[in-house]
């Protein structure tokens, strides 16, 4: 076997070895406020996004390589996506928190809560009530 052929075999070789570990993008933990964004960039093209649960989180594809996420509801989920034969190039635990609170507030009435937004002034929130009366809406 020539150096030559040595060479070349030992560079396929890392590339076969390399090429899944390319693929694997960001993982860890991403923070989001309900009702907010956070802009992703990924590592590769993808072709499918999974949400674990989107009544916590919603994605919005802007491009193969740019994914919104948006903060639905309180709690913890998954965001993936795969590229076309399947390699995961995002994975990521998404918490959804409330944030800082500036511009909301709730209002009690007995059992009953409104969501306000506020700026100058205050009106219910898309979050609308909860509660009991809420319930029976």
């Amino acid at each position: 076997m020539t150096l030559n052929q040595r060479l070349l075999l030992a560079l396929a070789a890392t590339v076969l070895l390399a090429g899944p570990g390319l693929a694997v993008a960001q993982s860890g933990r991403i923070s989001v406020e309900v009702d907010q964004a956070q802009r992703v960039q990924l590592s590769g093209p993808a072709s499918s996004v999974i949400v674990g649960n989107p009544e916590i989180a919603d994605v919005t594809v802007v491009d193969a390589n740019t994914l919104y996420i948006t903060g639905k509801g309180y709690g913890v989920t998954e965001v993936v996506a795969v590229d076309p034969i399947g390699r995961t190039v995002f994975q990521s635990q998404v918490v959804v928190t409330a944030g800082d609170g500036a511009g909301r507030v709730r209002v009690w009435r007995g059992a009953q809560s409104t969501e306000m937004a506020c700026a100058t002034s205050c009106s219910p929130s898309m979050r609308g009530t909860s509660g009991p009366a809420a319930a029976g809406q």
